[in-house]
């Protein structure tokens, strides 16, 4: 997931859970998988479920974080074990899926790349052609399957990590939780990740702000590129503003291309993405900062399921929006 792998965000910060008018809800904020998490839900009965998300989430962590040496996607990435678990399971069947319609773009496979790049959680290593290519040997999610709850790799070098989709689908494990609570209305928030239900406590929609895809902006909130108001749905963004380095006059982004091995250089700055479940807009926002915005655009054409809001750079380096028809009635663009 991208907390457990150092992933940096991209800026969404909540805007509508400050000052609760409504004593019905309840706010609970902490820490997780080195990332932070608020969760705010109406509760009558005023019961606080914060231990049982926390079991939850430590729960999830044993199965998901290739920081932790005894998790399930350790062993199968140490070649200790191929079986997976539930979570695991999920996740895997959701990228594979995700990989398939997004011709590559989307890939659980590429982490020797970003750690070779200086982006993972290894030292960068020395950058030549020969480099990539013999990466790219064991890089491709068409060379790693599941088969009878087992995942099956092509080469042993291969490593799998969920960076780019399994936060999404922490916070689905969450909301999935809270209703089977019979909870009508939250918002629930892991690592910039947001899902949502029903009402905020004014009884309105929830409100997301995106931050402005400028580079270094790293305090969230504070430079709002706009508002979202959502609900019974979820969102995820994606940018190349906040992780990136600077080596010989050349830019490098924390966005790896699976197919070429390089980072990507295009204009796309940052994007939105909106879906019914977490896992599928966190997948997608990965994806497209991949493609680029044409061939999100094209893509997204395909899917009507999805709503997207992109942020680019035109020639003279000003910001540029283009957006799904169904954004133009949940945004509010902040000047």
């Amino acid at each position: 997931m991208r907390s457990l792998l150092l992933y940096f965000f991209a800026g969404i910060i909540l805007v509508s859970c400050k000052n609760n008018t409504n004593e019905d809800y309840i706010n609970i904020m902490g820490f997780t998988q080195g990332t932070t998490y608020s969760i705010t839900y109406d509760s009558p009965d005023k019961k606080n479920y914060q231990p049982e998300i926390e079991t939850l989430l430590a729960e999830f962590d044993t199965s998901l974080s290739t920081y932790n040496k005894l998790s399930v996607i350790t062993a199968i990435n140490s070649n200790i074990s191929n079986r997976t678990d539930d979570y695991l399971k999920t996740v895997f069947t959701s990228a594979q899926e995700i990989s398939k319609l997004t011709n590559g773009a989307f890939d659980v496979t590429v982490g020797p790349l970003v750690n070779a790049w200086g982006f993972g959680f290894t030292k960068k290593e020395q950058i030549t052609q020969a480099k990539i290519d013999s990466i790219l040997e064991f890089v491709g999610y068409n060379k790693v399957k599941l088969e009878n709850d087992s995942i099956i790799k092509d080469d042993p070098r291969i490593k799998i990590d969920m960076n780019a989709i399994a936060q999404g689908y922490a916070v689905d494990v969450v909301a999935g939780f809270l209703e089977k609570q019979n909870i009508e209305n939250y918002l629930v928030e892991i690592g910039g990740e947001v899902r949502t239900l029903g009402l905020n406590p004014k009884k309105e929609a929830w409100k997301i702000g995106i931050d402005k895809p400028v580079d270094n902006n790293n305090s969230p909130g504070e430079n709002l590129q706009a508002i979202v108001h959502l609900t019974n749905k979820s969102l995820a963004t994606s940018g190349n503003y906040r992780k990136f380095y600077e080596q010989d006059g050349v830019k490098y982004s924390h966005t790896i291309n699976p197919q070429t091995g390089y980072p990507v250089n295009h204009s796309l700055l940052c994007v939105t993405v909106i879906a019914n479940d977490c896992m599928t807009a966190d997948a997608f926002a990965t994806a497209f900062m991949v493609l680029g915005l044409e061939n999100s655009i094209e893509l997204i054409d395909q899917h009507p399921e999805l709503e997207a809001y992109f942020v680019y750079s035109d020639k003279e380096g000003r910001f540029n929006v283009k957006s799904t028809p169904g954004i133009d009635e949940i945004i509010e663009e902040v000047e």
